[in-house]
C-alpha cells in the first residue's frame, strides 16, 4: 500500500497572514512560505509526528472555537520557554510534565490559535 511520508504543509486562515507568518518566524523559527518557486521553505527535523483527531467537544485545545492545535517538537523546552517569555509571550508549562513521552508547555499565537510545545523524552 502506498502511504504518505509526512506533512507537506499546514494551511489555515488568518486575519493578518503576513503578520502571523512574521510572528512564527521571529518566535518559532519557522520560515514563511516562499513567494515563488525559487524560494526555500521551512525544513523540519526528522522525528515523531502525532496525527490524532479529537472529539469535537474536546477541552484539550483550550478555546472551544478553535478546530485545531499546533504541536511543535523542541530540543530544549526550558530554553524555548525562557526565550518566549523574554519576548513577552505567556507560556504555561504543563504541571504534570515530564510524562513518559516527554515534557509539554502551552501558549497561543497572536490570533489565539493554541500551540503545544513538546520536548520528546
Amino acid at each position: 500500500m502506498e502511504r504518505v511520508d509526512g506533512f507537506g504543509g499546514f494551511f489555515f486562515r488568518a486575519k493578518d497572514p503576513k503578520a502571523l507568518a512574521e510572528w512564527y518566524q521571529r518566535h518559532m523559527g519557522i520560515d514563511p512560505a516562499p513567494g515563488d518557486y525559487s524560494g526555500r521553505c521551512w525544513q523540519q527535523s526528522e522525528g515523531a509526528t502525532i496525527f490524532a483527531p479529537f472529539a469535537q467537544d474536546t477541552a484539550y485545545f483550550g478555546d472551544p472555537g478553535k478546530g485545531f492545535m499546533l504541536n511543535f517538537r523542541v530540543r530544549d523546552l526550558a530554553a524555548m520557554i525562557a526565550q518566549l517569555r523574554a519576548a513577552g509571550i505567556e507560556v504555561q508549562p504543563d504541571p504534570g510534565s515530564p510524562y513518559p513521552n516527554g515534557s509539554f508547555a502551552r501558549l497561543t499565537d497572536p490570533e489565539g490559535n493554541p500551540i503545544e510545545l513538546w520536548q520528546p523524552a
